[in-house]
């Protein structure tokens, strides 16, 4: 068989691969993007106060289960978009994600001085998670599309678009770490903000400007922001990350944290990309 017939058939069996994906989310968009992380905040909170029995509090292949679900939306979004440049970089930050959380757990350069509190997911070498890129790279990712959508061709401009994705992962991070040090995920050995050290947001500032590095080189912002624009769902993991952080901060009175999930919201509602009204339709469309 020629090399081009095998192309065409691997391009083919991708093409199935894709639609398959595609179709599946937008049939189970709501339970996705919603009925999954409000019982993922239910059951973490409850693992928290000690409601579960031992098998279900806090299991880690749960916890990295349902996360991965949640992650659908993006992945099904990006994977047209996904060739050999875009693996190749996307694959470079996955190392930095394992590279940087090793060098922290070490010596608690850049974000501080920390210890995981509850196994997520199987580790390597007993303490960083395996699954660490399924957590780390859709925080990057999702902050980046959206400034996309937000800032439109403004976006095009390097420092504009370095300095809004930047300041949009420190606001995920002021939603994220305060609820996941209050649900015992990890611990830092000082913090000013919900026990979380400001040299976290230090951190995540280097970390940021590595993703969006990183992303500039995966992808071509054209076909990237026609991508987004086109599929009603790429950043429904941001909608599950609203919900979920959302409701963990309520719980435990972290208002600061719940009042920038409320501001993210507030864009998604705005970019028309929180409508549960027509996430029942499986093409994703309004009627009318």
């Amino acid at each position: 068989m020629s090399e081009g017939v095998l192309a065409s058939a691997r391009a083919a069996d991708r093409g199935d691969i894709e639609a398959l994906l595609d179709r599946l989310i937008r049939q189970n968009r709501f339970t996705i993007a919603v009925v999954f992380p409000v019982t993922g905040a239910f059951l973490l909170l409850a693992s928290a106060e000690g409601l579960l029995p031992a098998p279900l509090s806090f299991n880690p292949y749960l916890v990295l289960l349902g996360t991965a679900v949640m992650r659908l939306p993006l992945a099904g979004g990006l994977a047209p978009l996904i060739d050999r440049r875009a693996g190749l970089a996307l694959g470079a930050l996955v190392l930095y994600a394992y590279g940087i959380e090793a060098i922290g757990l070490a010596t608690g350069w850049p974000y501080g001085e920390f210890s995981y509190g509850v196994a997520l997911g199987p580790t390597l070498g007993g303490e960083l998670p395996l699954g660490l890129p399924v957590f780390f790279l859709p925080l990057v990712l999702n902050s980046y599309l959206l400034c996309l959508l937000l800032l439109g061709e403004r976006a095009d401009n390097p420092a504009v678009r370095l300095c809004a994705v930047i300041a949009t992962v420190l606001a995920v991070d002021l939603v994220l770490d305060p609820g996941a040090v209050a649900l015992g995920f990890w611990s830092y050995v000082e913090g000013a903000y919900y026990g979380v050290p400001l040299s976290n947001y230090a951190g995540w500032v280097l970390s940021a400007t590595v993703s969006v590095l990183a992303v500039d080189l995966a992808f071509g912002r054209t076909a990237l922001l026609a991508r987004v624009r086109e599929c009603p769902y790429v950043l429904d993991d941001l909608v599950s990350f609203v919900l979920l952080w959302g409701a963990v901060n309520a719980f435990y009175g972290a208002w600061v944290p719940v009042g920038v999930a409320a501001v993210f919201a507030a864009g998604l509602v705005q970019l028309d990309r929180f409508d549960f009204s027509v996430w029942t339709r499986a093409d994703g469309r309004r009627s009318g």
